[in-house]
């Protein structure tokens, strides 16, 4: 496995680059960012195979699950080389057969290796959740990774966090200034964890940002999705049904964010990324459930409907209404999917097997 694989075409020209180093990042050397040859295991190529590197745009991020596949893949096809970190061999062989370089990484048992990697790229996005009793578990190895990441080639950190740290705010809208009020322990450790990210950025002298997502959905992970597997609904979405307002944001969008951050770094600046329009999740399922009775009439069961009952049965709070307006200033991002209804057309649009009700999906 290449250590860094280089590709030809890029999305990000060197001179935004070095205007990322001045303003944020420790005196480096002037010329172009390369990738050293490291000490690694013996089913490595060696030196003579290894490519030269052609450029400075190089991802790595930290649990390559539906988000950052997405985005993974959509720097991918500008051009960018990507590695990142899974937990299962399986997993592994399938992000590899996609084209990523993939590191099989336990986030407590952290590999020096593997964060040695970590240093050679110039941006690093974290997607790990926290864990209950333990927090963030890449932060329990905080001294390494300064350490380690300390003379590297970073620029540019990302963490993605959740609009949870907000808490239940009486159906209020509210921004990035607003008083955070985490109800759960895992919301809370969330919070904990962004400041310990930006903290560190900040001891790195790297462009550091957190990214509070809304609800996600896309293809694959979403209201026509649950209705078409016909499955009852999980534990954390009946905790949600009776929430008068939720804010969610399709994968699409987040990784549009994500790109707008690259090309317009902050220090230390909070963003939530949600689309325009918070919505109650009865609502959301309502045209959900008319989309996929359009395009496949008289085929969803009877359980899924008894699944929507459930939905309609809460007693409405009022959690809260998120403002997206700092990710549209300051950002520029204008949003693919504003709200649900673009969202759900747009996947049930492109979803196979047109003609045919899709019985199961993967």
């Amino acid at each position: 496995m290449d250590i860094c694989h280089i590709p030809y075409r890029f999305s990000v020209t060197p001179f935004e680059f070095s205007h990322v180093r001045r303003n944020f990042c420790l005196p480096r050397s002037q010329t172009t960012p390369f990738c050293p040859r490291i000490p690694v295991a013996s089913n490595s190529l060696s030196e003579t195979d290894s490519p030269e590197p052609k450029s400075g745009n190089r991802m790595f991020v930290l649990g390559m699950g539906f988000v950052g596949q997405f985005f993974s893949q959509a720097l991918k096809n500008q051009g960018w080389a990507v590695s990142g970190t899974c937990t299962s061999i399986m997993k592994k062989k399938q992000l590899e057969e996609k084209g990523f370089d993939i590191y099989l990484f336990d986030a407590n048992q952290p590999e020096q290796s593997t964060i040695d990697v970590m240093k050679y790229h110039t941006h690093l996005l974290v997607s790990i959740p926290p864990v209950l009793g333990i927090g963030d578990p890449m932060l329990q190895h905080e001294e390494l990774l300064r350490s380690t990441l300390m003379d590297g080639n970073l620029q540019w950190l990302g963490y993605l966090s959740s609009t949870s740290v907000y808490g239940d705010c009486g159906g209020a809208w509210v921004d990035e200034d607003y008083p955070t009020s985490p109800t759960s322990e895992l919301a809370n450790l969330r919070l904990v964890a962004e400041k310990r990210w930006l903290n560190l950025g900040d001891d790195l002298r790297l462009s550091a940002q957190v990214f509070r997502l809304g609800g996600i959905y896309g293809p694959g992970r979403s209201a026509v999705d649950t209705i078409i597997k016909q499955g009852a609904l999980s534990e954390s979405q009946k905790m949600r049904v009776s929430r008068q307002y939720t804010s969610r944001i399709h994968v699409e969008d987040i990784s549009q964010a994500l790109k707008a951050s690259i090309h317009a770094p902050s220090h230390g600046k909070v963003y939530n990324i949600v689309d325009d329009d918070p919505a109650p999740r009865e609502e959301v399922f309502a045209y959900a459930r008319d989309l996929v009775e359009k395009k496949w009439p008289g085929q969803i069961k009877q359980s899924t409907k008894e699944s929507e009952s459930f939905i309609k049965k809460g007693s409405p709070t009022g959690a809260k209404r998120v403002s997206n307006a700092r990710m549209k200033k300051e950002l520029g991002v204008r949003l693919l999917h504003p709200n649900y209804g673009s969202g759900l057309q747009s996947i049930i649009n492109h979803m196979e097997h047109h003609e045919t009700y899709p019985s199961s999906l993967p």
